[in-house]
């Protein structure tokens, strides 16, 4: 019985889960068993997380704008939604093509606000995933930080004022130092870990439908030790409403 769920569980999740997160995923299942007794059965099962090194894009083209101070100086917690998001862009190649990812990420539970892919690193893609991003804000926030690396994109004088126009306060990682923003970091070399590098895509195309399934499966289903077990979105909503 147990071999069984652990197994379902497994391949639902497409390999993406180790022994922790299966046992959490039992225990929602109601089904009580610790995760010394998963990891044994796993490895008589021959289930194993897949697990590859990542590469890192970097948009740094120098200070061609304006630099933000570092205003969230890696305080990644909060108790509220919708006060300290962090973006990033990723790129992905396939068949000498690429795919570029330019998401943002809610640190109250890690849930993907807005993201937008894109052929291109143009500050079109940044424009339009903001505009996904302000939809679900009031006309005006207060006390919600958007924090980024110093990537040309975010040093422009028109991505500066769709913030300010929002209330928007603007913080930056200091050069070259990624751990500063090491949650969307994480977010990237997740992605690439549980989709990217355990499929083969044979085109731009499927793997774009590919990262828009996984990030719905990531804010809505996939679920995160740290939120008891719980998937961002239900995090969110046990936590504080739909709203």
């Amino acid at each position: 019985m147990v071999k069984e769920q652990i197994v379902i569980i497994f391949n639902e999740n497409k390999k993406r889960y180790g022994y922790r997160r299966i046992t959490k995923e039992l225990h929602n299942n109601d089904i009580c068993v610790n995760h010394k007794t998963v990891r044994k059965l796993m490895k008589q099962l021959g289930l194993v997380c897949q697990v590859r090194a990542k590469r890192k894009y970097s948009s740094y083209k120098g200070e061609v704008g304006e630099v933000a101070p570092n205003l969230l100086e890696r305080h990644f917690k909060t108790n509220q939604p919708n006060r300290k998001w962090v973006t990033d862009v990723t790129e992905f190649k396939v068949n000498d093509q690429k795919l570029y990812l330019s998401p943002i990420l809610d640190l109250f539970n890690g849930e993907v606000v807005s993201y937008n892919l894109s052929r291109h690193p143009n500050f079109k893609q940044i424009t339009d995933m903001l505009e996904g991003a302000f939809q679900k804000l009031p006309n005006k926030v207060d006390n919600l930080i958007l924090h980024s690396d110093q990537g040309w994109q975010y040093q422009m004088k028109s991505y500066q004022n769709l913030l300010k126009a929002k209330g928007i306060t603007q913080s930056m990682s200091r050069k070259a130092t990624c751990l500063d923003n090491a949650v969307a970091e994480n977010f990237f070399g997740l992605l690439k870990t549980e989709l990217f590098y355990l499929e083969k895509f044979d085109s731009i195309d499927q793997l774009e439908k590919a990262i828009v399934d996984y990030i719905d499966y990531y804010n809505n289903r996939r679920i995160k030790l740290k939120l008891n077990g719980l998937s961002p979105v239900q995090y969110r909503i046990q936590t504080v409403g739909a709203a």
